[in-house]
């Protein structure tokens, strides 16, 4: 998720390290090899806190998939442990969830963190404001232990939410920060750098695999990478700078023409964001070489030509990620098939872009911390 205003309150450092990502036998491929896979991800789809998985440094932690929308996971806050849905984000640093100071009307809808339920709590008189590109929420920072399956933080700075703007309508609780520490509005720690520095994820490395078509199997993976989830080799981009994950965005293409950034360009690579988010002049652009028709929000088509709608190809660092009709042509709840692009709210000086979950959906991500690049690779 997207911050509207980008304003660092930390300061970090960190040193550069080369890490090997090795090849592991995990509780995927074991359960592959036996023909077991697809009974114990249906058997366990929803009980996403039970089956996170380590082995040889290597921690996987299951998502949902919800309607192509949203993908969400399960944590723990606090002693005894207070359960919470929340989105795994590369857009933002900060971890938060509703709070019972809350008196928003949509916080009755969620699940409320109950401070004087946990022997663990620790207040602060620390208060902060995000705004998102969805929403907005003002919050209080306090401290618990925080759990993402076996990985365990304690006395973690996390924010709880006091008020809400826009957020009534999703079904997460909260969200995961997993940017850059420089770009912490409540000023905390990000978990993943906490654990990393505590020495429980033994390479500063997570990734992604999202499923496809509402499946499940969706998966976040810290301290290393399980190689079963995509083919061939990961291709490595370089961040454009340290502290977020943005790239250079060479082109994107149809066919052989040049459809928007033909001089290059900035896109942050998002798994809080559902749809491919891009200036509006180009996105329009897009729109109307799909055939698209403004009705209200979104540009609709007739869902009987998506297979014959052309492939839109990302080139990145030299490498083209072609993304195909019916990857970025969703359906909505009515079952009318709409385009997955949207003109960012956000105005700058320079091209940027969002490539979000209908991006990562087709390729398998993995952010490299002690390296600051990104390595991308068709997904299985």
């Amino acid at each position: 998720m997207k911050w509207l205003v980008l304003l660092g309150l930390v300061a970090f450092s960190e040193c550069i390290v080369k890490i090997p990502l090795r090849r592991v036998k995990t509780m995927r491929k074991t359960l592959s090899g036996k023909n077991m896979l697809k009974n114990f991800l249906k058997e366990h789809a929803y009980r996403l806190s039970q089956i996170s998985f380590r082995g040889s440094n290597l921690t996987i932690h299951p998502l949902r998939n919800i309607r192509n929308l949203v993908y969400m996971g399960n944590i723990t806050i606090g002693t005894p442990p207070q359960e919470f849905q929340v989105v795994f984000d590369t857009g933002s640093s900060d971890l938060w969830v509703p709070s019972d100071f809350c008196t928003s009307p949509a916080c009755s809808t969620k699940i409320m963190f109950r401070h004087l339920q946990s022997s663990t709590f620790r207040p602060t008189n620390k208060t902060f404001r995000i705004a998102y590109e969805s929403g907005r929420m003002k919050g209080v920072v306090a401290c618990d232990t925080v759990r993402i399956g076996d990985l365990v933080s304690t006395d973690q700075p996390f924010g709880l939410r006091v008020a809400e703007y826009g957020f009534g309508h999703w079904r997460f609780d909260g969200i995961l920060g997993l940017n850059y520490p420089n770009l912490s509005r409540s000023g905390a720690i990000p978990i993943f750098d906490k654990l990393k520095n505590e020495g429980a994820i033994s390479e500063p490395v997570f990734a992604f695999y999202l499923s496809k078509d509402k499946q499940e199997g969706s998966v976040v993976m810290f301290g290393g990478v399980d190689h079963s989830y995509y083919k061939g080799e990961l291709n490595w981009v370089p961040l454009i700078r340290a502290g977020d994950w943005s790239v250079h965005m060479d082109r994107i293409i149809k066919k052989r023409e040049v459809i928007a950034c033909s001089d290059g360009c900035s896109a942050l690579v998002d798994t809080g964001t559902t749809l491919i988010q891009g200036p509006g002049r180009l996105v329009n652009k897009i729109q109307k070489l799909i055939g698209n028709k403004l009705r209200g929000s979104k540009h609709y088509v007739s869902c009987s030509v998506v297979n014959t709608l052309p492939s839109i190809i990302f080139t990145i660092n030299g490498i083209n990620y072609p993304v195909p009709a019916q990857a970025y042509i969703l359906k909505d709840s009515r079952g009318y098939c709409y385009s997955a692009f949207k003109e960012k709210r956000v105005r700058g000086s320079t091209e940027s872009w969002l490539l979000s979950d209908v991006f990562l959906r087709l390729y398998f991500s993995v952010f490299d911390r002690g390296n600051d690049r990104i390595g991308l690779a068709p997904s299985v």
